[in-house]
């Protein structure tokens, strides 16, 4: 960086400025790479004081001030709060005069009206039933015959016990241990065993519910928000993916992350198919699959869907030379022309994510979150303080033009497009002399197709943040229940999670819906009914703009 600069033959200004600007990068650089020295020598200071038996260095988080790379302050315009009323809807259950002690009322005190006091409370407590079942005897059928238990009543706990663990496990987040203790206050013996199989054990009926609603949410929409988060399945590093719009938010745990699981999920997560064809060999061209392994591959069956097993048996028979990167290439271009061809499930047009690369190519379009793009100009840390200055500067920039893109949503018009790629054109081809800030710049107009999607579909949202959302939920239960151990767990958690969110985003209280399944009233309607007739009203009032 320095060689190129002479300071006899600088002459001008212009020349000054341009010394000027590289002795700030390198101040920059030099920063950078002090800062991860010192990072790695107190690693390596650790290690051996470790190594002695002693103590590292304490780790200690920092401040959240120092550390924060959210971009909600910048994005979000100020509205005018306004409160809301929470009392206006509230059910009454019964209603108590209360009278004046006519004592202490002076001789001339009149009747005017009663002042109205609306008081929220509720009752828990123990409702133990012991029930009398008729018996009788068939002597000439040799056969027994005994009266059935109301519905909802099974084992040792009646339907109100039984939802209430349900709701206070997936919904309120509570440990099984604290399920017991909490349980035990009002007098209920109940063991964590018990709990346990209340939780993950016959749930057939409640899979086929979350089923529905993931088929019901993929048909809502041609869109769809996506994410994953790292879970753990009884100690094993896997991930938690999820799958979302406004109106249902849906769980995938699965051992990967890669393209392949990301197909799986769009399609319910009921198992891969594979084939090969025309498309197939458009897409092995893209991932740049050696052309004398496409050769090989025209040969096998065409045309034909096939299992995991049987295209991994021809890979193995005949590509087991090639490195796991190239194989996991041609499952992928045959998993993408199968999906593409079914016509028993809704292709998702286009999926709404972040940058990460199992993402691409899993849809005919992909929408980048442009908060998360905002957190990269977030992570940048100037040392110099002219650079500073720049990044403030364009931060401001970038965040003007975001809301002229949520403007756009509201009002899309041609000419209205036309002029904002043209504006980003100019926006991120920018130089502003602080390289940090001018490579950042340059990685976003790369994706300038993926971040203005919005422009030719206006009902796509600008950012990812109903999935980010969804996987938080998965992060705090991870946290205080650490992780199923069994699959049978693994299928609870999912189809709970993914109740109770749904459940949620339709206004729907998820333990009256649970209470209304396992009583056997089944007088509420289904959750995945309830989408297809929301996603009927909305697009008649053609209202999928989310606020």
């Amino acid at each position: 960086m320095l060689s190129s600069i002479n300071p006899e033959i600088i002459q001008d200004l212009e020349g000054a400025r341009t010394a000027i600007m590289a002795l700030l990068n390198l101040v920059e650089e030099l920063k950078g790479d002090n800062a991860s020295l010192r990072e790695e020598v107190q690693r390596m200071r650790d290690e051996i004081a470790r190594l002695k038996g002693e103590q590292g260095k304490p780790e200690v988080k920092a401040s959240k001030k120092g550390g924060n790379h959210s971009s909600e302050e910048e994005r979000r315009e100020k509205k005018e709060w306004k409160k809301r009323e929470k009392k206006a809807d509230i059910p009454i259950h019964r209603e108590q005069k209360l009278e004046v002690d006519k004592s202490e009322l002076p001789a001339d005190a009149e009747f005017k009206d009663y002042v109205e006091v609306v008081v929220q409370d509720i009752r828990i407590e123990m409702e133990n039933v012991k029930f009398l079942k008729e018996k009788y005897y068939s002597a000439s059928e040799r056969k027994t015959y005994i009266a059935e238990l109301p519905g909802g009543y099974e084992g040792e706990f009646g339907p109100e016990v039984r939802s209430l663990v349900l709701v206070l496990y997936f919904s309120g987040n509570m440990t099984e241990p604290k399920i017991v203790e909490f349980l035990s206050h009002i007098g209920v013996r109940i063991s964590t065993g018990q709990i346990s199989n209340l939780l993950i054990k016959k749930k057939d009926d409640w899979n086929e519910e979350r089923r529905e609603v993931v088929q019901a949410g993929l048909e809502s929409t041609t869109w769809q928000h996506t994410d994953d988060t790292a879970t753990r399945v009884d100690g094993e590093n896997q991930h938690c993916h999820i799958l979302c719009n406004p109106l249902y938010t849906a769980y995938f745990t699965r051992p990967g992350k890669d393209r392949l699981t990301v197909l799986d999920v769009l399609q319910g997560g009921e198992g891969l198919r594979f084939l090969l064809n025309t498309e197939t060999a458009a897409w092995l061209d893209l991932f740049k699959v050696p052309q004398w392994a496409q050769a090989k591959i025209s040969q096998w069956p065409q045309e034909f869907l096939l299992e995991r097993a049987e295209i991994e048996a021809l890979l193995q028979e005949e590509m087991g030379h090639l490195n796991q990167q190239q194989q996991a290439r041609i499952l992928e271009a045959a998993a993408l022309t199968a999906y593409n061809e079914r016509t028993d499930i809704p292709i998702i047009n286009t999926l709404l994510s972040d940058d990460a690369p199992q993402f691409q190519h899993t849809t005919e379009h992909q929408a980048l979150c442009w908060i998360h793009e905002g957190r990269h100009y977030k992570k940048l840390t100037p040392f110099v303080e002219y650079h500073r200055h720049l990044l403030k500067n364009f931060g401001k920039e970038l965040w003007k033009y975001y809301h002229q893109l949520q403007a756009y949503r509201e009002q899309p018009s041609a000419d209205e497009a036309v002029r904002l790629r043209e504006e980003f054109d100019a926006l991120f081809s920018t130089t502003t002399g602080y390289d940090a800030l001018d490579q950042r710049i340059a990685k976003t107009y790369d994706k300038k197709e993926r971040l203005l999607q919005v422009l030719d579909q206006p009902q796509l949202p600008l950012h990812n943040n109903p999935a980010e959302l969804g996987a938080r939920q998965r992060v705090r239960k991870r946290d205080i229940s650490f992780g199923p151990r069994t699959q049978d767990g693994v299928e609870a958690w999912d189809t709970f999670m993914t109740l109770t969110e749904t459940a949620k985003k339709l206004g729907v209280s998820f333990y009256q819906y649970v209470y209304d399944r396992i009583s056997g009233d089944n007088s509420l309607p289904s959750l995945a009914d309830l989408i297809r007739t929301r996603t009927q009203t909305l697009n008649s009032e053609d209202a999928w703009l989310p606020p």
